[in-house]
């Protein structure tokens, strides 16, 4: 591929009331979710790795989607195999200020939160379940959003008395996905309809696992095994021969060190946010740029 030349973006978040995408004025806006793996530490590194020009921008793994909200591209495709998540980002989309009225119903309260935990969001509609998932994200232990192997939400209260309703948060979060295509599916099924050459993606699988109770790659009730990131690879592999611009994140875990061995890697320090000893929220991050 010819050499890419990388756009500078500003490291401080400004918020906004339209929409105005970072070729025309910069503007980033915070996501309106805590995640698990949010990349709001690694921003200004992974920015370095933003090409002047693509087609479209593409994040098959949106979680968060600090990364996207930073960005604001013109064009883009975003991602999730959790389907309780993109519910919620369509909803964001399409009908925030229904939302909002009913997040402004809702107590940061114990009984209050297990009460509206134990509701089976498919018999909500869009904006209920919406507000649901950004009440009890907001109003849990650490933001961590879990679930069992049923696929239900099973992060206890986080006992703060934090307000969980930003509403110009989420109105601009709301401008910013207009025209955005919100999709669930899993990243490779994402891949195959979108990707084409020019475009940009960015990759951000649940991390391989560096340590014994590194298990919070849990975010939907399916597992991303060794296997997965190999194969993970390969798509990387077949997107930057396609002509795409990729760039990857994971663990510095040795096995994915030597999978990308051939490719450019960065190794960042961060912090790790879930731990409840701040002793141990430290570690290391990787970029790895097609």
């Amino acid at each position: 591929m010819e050499d890419v030349k990388y756009i500078d973006i500003k490291e401080d978040f400004q918020t906004v009331n339209e929409p105005l995408c970072i070729f025309n004025g910069e503007v980033s806006i915070k996501p309106f979710l805590k995640w698990v793996g949010g990349k709001g530490q690694l921003l200004s590194e992974l920015a370095r790795y933003v090409p002047k020009k693509f087609n479209k921008y593409i994040e098959p793994f949106v979680g968060g989607g600090a990364f996207f909200f930073y960005l604001n591209p013109n064009k883009a495709v975003i991602s999730d195999s959790n389907e309780e998540l993109i519910a919620t980002y369509k909803a964001v989309r399409d009908n925030v200020e229904e939302i909002i009225k009913i997040l402004m119903m809702y107590k940061n309260e114990e009984d209050f939160f297990y009460k509206i935990r134990s509701i089976d969001p498919s018999i909500l509609s869009g904006s209920e379940r919406a507000a649901r998932l950004i009440y009890l994200n907001k109003t849990c232990f650490n933001g961590l959003y879990r679930v069992n192997k049923k696929g239900q939400f099973n992060v206890p209260w986080g006992k703060k008395k934090s307000d969980f309703l930003n509403a110009e948060q989420l109105r601009d979060s709301s401008d910013f996905l207009k025209n955005v295509e919100i999709v669930h599916a899993d990243y490779a099924e994402t891949l195959r309809n979108y990707a084409e050459k020019g475009d940009f993606i960015f990759l951000d699988p649940p991390y391989y696992p560096v340590g014994k109770h590194s298990d919070f790659k849990r975010y939907t009730k399916e597992f991303f095994y060794h296997e997965d990131h190999i194969i993970l690879k390969k798509e990387f592999e077949r997107l930057v021969k396609m002509g795409c611009h990729v760039v990857l994140t994971n663990s510095d875990h040795p096995f994915i060190l030597e999978l990308f061995k051939d490719f450019q890697i960065k190794i960042i320090e961060t912090k790790r946010l879930i731990s409840s000893n701040p002793e141990t929220r430290t570690g290391k991050d990787i970029i790895v740029v097609g």
